[in-house]
């Protein structure tokens, strides 16, 4: 395949660094990779899992091979150029802040009362912060590269702290 030049974006990276933990895989495999791993973090498109693929193996940072016969699906897999750019991006001393997009805050900044809105979330929150909790620990029992694991233990402190938030909220609704 010809490679055209094209920009990385952090979607970009995204893929990458999935494609690195995959190995050659289909864009299903990766949309099932994702719900299972960053989307905990890093919210996608579920289309990023079939446009991106694609995308990245035009500019050489995927490899690209069809299925002869059956489904005739298409495999992805990390080039060098690829696994290249993804180290040198890791290597790099810098990462955008944050973006935090909270419907309930959202309301709450607009005048509404939190005090409906506060049980739904918490029970999210506590649903949440089980399931990472419980993927944590096989983790640390199958000994799992630390970047899955590093991430978990955020994602855990993440929500417990957002619990803390809903608690702070609670009584200032029960003032107003």
């Amino acid at each position: 395949m010809k490679r055209k030049p094209i920009r990385l974006t952090q979607t970009s990276y995204a893929v990458l660094a999935l494609f690195q933990t995959l190995g050659e895989a289909t864009s299903y495999d990766l949309k099932q990779l994702i719900e299972r791993s960053i989307e905990n973090f890093w919210q996608l498109p579920h289309t990023t899992a079939y446009d991106e693929p694609a995308r990245l193996a035009s500019g050489g940072y995927l490899s690209v091979r069809q299925e002869a016969s059956g489904r005739r699906r298409k495999l992805y897999a990390l080039t060098d150029l690829g696994r290249e750019a993804l180290a040198a991006w890791t290597a790099e001393a810098t990462a955008a802040p944050p973006l935090l997009r909270d419907e309930l805050l959202l309301k709450v900044f607009a005048g509404a009362d939190p005090s409906p809105l506060v049980p739904a979330r918490r029970a999210w929150h506590e649903a949440k912060l089980a399931e990472l909790e419980r993927l944590l620990g096989r983790l640390r029992e199958t000994g799992v590269a630390q970047g899955p694991e590093r991430t978990l233990v955020a994602g855990v402190a993440f929500h417990r702290k957002m619990l803390e938030v809903l608690d702070e909220l609670a009584p200032l609704a029960e003032q107003s």
